[in-house]
């Protein structure tokens, strides 16, 4: 049989075809454009990425067999607000995860309501970036249209109520919405209280992998598929590409180094660290994750390289870089703020420790270095807990450069598996997809079969100890200059 996986992003919509066995048979994508109405705010519209997705999944299916077409499944931008009306009428443009506008509200979370409160009824504290900040923005400012909303989603969900006519959601990406008690796998009372919505408005929670209906007739009819073709709940982005990477199960980790940066580190057992430095949240194979989440990764590289050198031959900047551990140049990686462990959007980038014999090539792998330390700092946060994983996986476009491998190989003192295959949350889907139409009995099955290492990149005790001493001095920094932001 053949599986659909959707990759809600926020630029495109990525669609996968892959067959039973993990063979990926076809991949295609569509744009739409993001909006900014006001400075730092972020938007999109939700019948675009419909539209999108629907002419995507044409061209996916052009000439192949149609009738083995058993499921498709999803992995989406998390946080984002998608609110409709009693006629299924999309009330305002979706706020996405990326929008700063709720710092008031977040605060309001934070410090009037309080971090423990919502760490007791969440697992996890309030950012920006999350949902339920965003219901009490529009309560305050739009309160007509708040006084309309009949159902709230997630973007994801949004393909999915379209597509199947199943209000839902799962429970990955319902746990980035501080509105769900992530340790009992339900809606949070309370926070429905504090934000002013009613059970009713809320979707019904299914585990990633299970089936929330099949194609509306008028759907299947449009695009050529059987009408018992299964949509299954999938996951918020990050969960599905674990699964995409085989990190499910107890311990496993991965680290992407994208636009932004995560370390993720699978669990079957609930933790929350006691200052909430990372998200604890549902994970997509039916038990829990922790994630550390930075704002600026694979972004530094590029507007280092782009922005200040104008180049964008990356490797070449690269190929001079031989004095790993040495480099008496820190980058703080805080471009856009920071969120794991920092929880500051006034956090800012820089350099320091520059001489008058620091070279280009220094700078550059300050760069890189930076990144891999903030990216540590969370993995201190899961040591702190008793989690201790020996290697990850790696994704993400920093992923391709074999420099970037051995710095977060010998900062981290991990090994570094490379997987052969890594199209994100798209074959997470696809994968999950698979799992819910009864091809593999669950998702660690599946991530078994699948997800093939090619090499790792083994961690070198001379170079692990000269970062252990960098790390030491790097994490000194931001304390010091904080307050300066």
């Amino acid at each position: 049989m053949l599986y659909i996986g959707i990759d809600l992003g926020t630029s495109a919509v990525k669609l996968l075809l892959m067959d039973g066995d993990g063979k990926i048979k076809k991949i295609v994508s569509r744009e739409y454009p993001l909006y900014f109405p006001h400075p730092g705010w972020s938007e999109q519209s939700p019948e675009d990425w419909f539209l999108k997705s629907m002419e995507g999944m044409q061209e996916l299916t052009a000439g192949c067999d149609k009738s083995q077409i058993a499921g498709i499944s999803f992995g989406g931008q998390m946080h984002g607000l998608v609110a409709l009306d009693k006629d299924d009428n999309v009330i305002r443009p979706a706020i996405l995860w990326n929008d700063g506008r709720t710092g008031e509200e977040t605060d309001y979370l934070n410090k009037a309501v309080g971090k423990k409160k919502l760490s007791e009824y969440t697992a996890n504290i309030a950012f920006a970036g999350f949902t339920a900040p965003k219901i009490l923005w529009m309560k305050k400012h739009e309160p007509d249209n708040f006084a309309k909303i009949e159902k709230i989603m997630l973007p994801k969900d949004y393909l999915a109520y379209k597509l199947s006519g199943s209000f839902c959601t799962d429970m990955s990406d319902a746990s980035g919405m501080l509105l769900m008690d992530v340790k009992n796998r339900c809606w949070s009372e309370e926070m429905m209280e504090i934000c002013g919505i009613r059970k009713e408005q809320l979707p019904k929670l299914y585990e990633s992998y299970e089936a929330v209906g099949v194609l509306k007739p008028e759907i299947a009819k449009e695009l050529g598929l059987p009408s018992e073709v299964k949509v299954i709940a999938g996951a918020g982005d990050n969960a599905a590409a674990a699964v995409g990477t085989g990190t499910v199960g107890e311990g496993k980790c991965n680290i992407s180094l994208g636009t932004s940066g995560t370390i993720f580190i699978s669990s079957k057992h609930f933790k929350v660290d006691a200052y909430n430095a990372l998200h604890s949240f549902a994970h997509s194979d039916g038990n829990y994750h922790l994630m550390g989440c930075m704002l600026s990764a694979a972004s530094c590289n590029k507007w280092w390289s782009e922005e200040i050198l104008k180049t964008k031959d990356f490797g070449a900047e690269q190929e001079g870089i031989t004095k790993l551990g040495e480099n008496h140049v820190f980058f703080l990686p805080y471009l856009m703020g920071e969120r794991s462990p920092h929880n500051n959007p006034d956090a800012r980038a820089m350099f320091i420790g520059m001489s008058m014999d620091a070279t280009r090539e220094d700078m550059t792998q300050a760069v890189l270095e930076g990144v891999a330390f903030g990216l540590r700092d969370s993995l201190e946060v899961a040591r702190s807990l008793g989690i201790h994983p020996e290697r990850t996986k790696i994704c993400g476009g920093g992923a391709r450069s074999p420099l970037w491998k051995k710095i977060i190989a010998n900062v981290m003192n991990m090994k570094v598996d490379v997987i052969e295959s890594e199209e994100g949350p798209a074959l997470g889907g696809a994968m999950l997809a698979a799992v819910g139409c009864g091809e593999y009995p669950d998702v660690e099955t599946i991530a078994e079969k699948i997800v093939k290492v090619i090499d790792t990149v083994e961690p070198q005790p001379e170079l692990v100890r000269k970062y252990e001493e960098r790390y030491q001095k790097f994490r000194k920094i931001y304390p010091t200059v904080k307050e300066i932001f």
